[in-house]
């Protein structure tokens, strides 16, 4: 099948009742300077297979599921789209934002295979490489007038594949009057994000944040630090900074993991609900250009206005990181030491008993996984879809329950168990790694949170559909569904907790 796009035509290829279209460039990007789009090409350019991913060092997340190795590379700006047909249908068109905590991933992974959600949605998807790391991020404006922006190159990588989308989906079966952005993790950061860039305003029209919100951005202050490290191991003074652009690769990569192992280290801010514990030294910058405040500010003053969300976490994201690090029971005196630090002396105890009342049985490090579930994950959701009610009635809210039986049931609902749920890929390989065996239950779930975010999309509204009752979300109910074998809703789940967290200090 042959497409005419803005640049050229692209062939691409069926497979499982779908057309793909893989590896098709969207922009061009000279290293830290903002993305062009796409140049011309002649003739027809094969489509068939994917384009290289974001220059990445390996992660332990995708050793942890099989995802196979991929081909790295600066040439990365592509989009792969998978459509029910290349017609003149006009359906609602998805873009996934990958996570990877900005310096990982990518838009051709198995997870994030949309076969069945384009099919049985009827909905055009497209997934986005984006620049990652120090080369999509790293903050550079006072060093180098010609690299201004370069703190969020990342971002205004996603807002030209959005102009691509704009400019040509179209010619493969979809709607540009009807795009929802989506994305987990750093991807919903990313959702955050463009919520508070004005560039990207009118090039969506919906939105949905799983386990990200709009907290995770640098002030300057907090990036300059960060490119102080970058330089210092590489050897160079600020005033060596053009020798950034000749320098190879994995020398970059091997002083951004510099600064990231630094992050792990640094205590939190009080000040920031998430700072210190989902430490992300390469993430957007408020940069006074493309965003000129934090994008949960933004939100407030109706940067998104009339934009409506589905906003969510998942029941247990902390325990990924914690299989990750292997850990152990801290025990009650080094929980508490943690809370002191995090909260003050009289704080602490009340957080042990509010969590400890809830969860009895529950050992030390398990109080500690929920406490930081909720203070890095779940409160930024809340504040976010509480803003933005503000500024439309259609906010949606859920957890997801789902609870895997992996790594001898100590997963839980943990971090990113959604996505095959949401794409429908519980039956993929590598899947199983994470949810520990899959059932009919499992497979219902699937199909249940698919056609959800396809309703969502098609109807710009709420996900409920006849299979999930789905409540708009209110300050007054909080009307939060439960994603589970058996999906409920609950109003304001542990609304004792939400209170005590934003009693302690939400963002101003």
């Amino acid at each position: 099948m042959i497409v005419e796009t803005v640049a050229g035509k692209v062939e691409g290829l069926e497979r499982d009742g779908v057309l793909q279209f893989r590896g098709i460039p969207y922009a061009y990007a000279d290293r830290f300077r903002p993305p062009e789009p796409a140049l011309p090409w002649a003739g027809v350019l094969d489509a068939t297979s994917f384009g290289p991913s974001a220059p990445q060092e390996p992660s332990a997340t995708d050793a942890l599921f099989g995802v196979e190795a991929q081909e790295y590379g600066e040439d990365c700006l592509v989009v792969n789209v998978v459509t029910p047909a290349a017609d003149d249908t006009a359906r609602p068109v998805m873009v996934w934002i990958h996570g990877g905590g900005f310096t990982n991933g990518s838009g051709r992974s198995p997870y994030y295979n949309a076969t069945r959600l384009a099919l049985d949605g009827d909905v055009v998807v497209v997934t986005v490489n984006y620049r990652l790391g120090a080369l999509g991020f790293l903050y550079l404006d006072h060093l180098a007038g010609d690299l201004t922006g370069s703190g969020v190159n990342g971002i205004r990588d996603q807002i030209e594949a959005l102009r691509w989308v704009r400019d040509n989906i179209a010619g493969f079966g979809g709607d540009p009057g009807r795009v929802t952005i989506f994305g987990e993790s750093a991807g919903a950061m990313s959702v955050g994000t463009l919520l508070a860039a004005p560039e990207a305003a009118g090039l969506f029209h919906a939105a949905a944040l799983q386990s990200g919100a709009g907290e995770n951005v640098l002030a300057p202050e907090t990036a300059m630090r960060v490119t102080e490290q970058v330089l210092a191991h590489l050897e160079l003074t600020p005033a060596d900074v053009e020798q950034l652009l000749d320098l190879p690769v994995h020398e970059i990569l091997t002083a951004q993991s510099t600064a990231m192992a630094a992050a792990l280290t640094s205590r939190p801010d009080p000040r920031r609900p998430s700072s210190g514990y989902l430490q992300l030294p390469f993430a957007p910058v408020v940069d006074g250009g493309l965003l000129t405040r934090p994008p949960l500010d933004a939100v407030r003053a109706g940067s998104a206005a009339g934009i409506p969300l589905v906003v969510g976490t998942t029941a247990d994201e902390w325990n990924l990181f914690a299989i990750q690090d292997s850990l152990g029971d801290i025990g009650p005196e080094r929980l508490r030491r943690r809370l002191v630090r995090m909260l003050g002396d009289d704080r602490a105890d009340v957080a042990v008993e509010l969590y400890r009342a809830a969860r009895p049985t529950a050992h030390s490090s398990k109080l500690w996984c929920a406490m930081l579930t909720d203070r890095v994950f779940r409160m930024p959701a809340v504040r976010l879809a509480d803003a933005q009610l503000a500024h439309t009635p259609d906010v949606s809210m859920y957890r997801f329950d789902y609870r895997s039986t992996a790594f001898g049931g100590v997963a839980g609902a943990c971090h990113a168990i959604e996505i095959p749920f949401v794409f429908d890929t519980v039956e993929h390989q590598g899947v199983q790694t994470l949810l520990g065996g899959i059932d009919d239950g499992t497979r219902r779930l699937a199909r249940r949170c698919s056609a959800a975010w396809a309703t969502f999309a098609r109807t710009g509204r709420r996900p409920a559909h006849d299979d999930l009752d789905w409540p708009a979300y209110d300050l007054s109910r909080r009307a939060t569904c439960v994603l589970d074998r058996e999906p409920t809703v609950l109003d304001d789940p542990e609304g004792d907790v939400r209170a005590f967290w934003n009693s302690e200090g939400a963002l101003p």
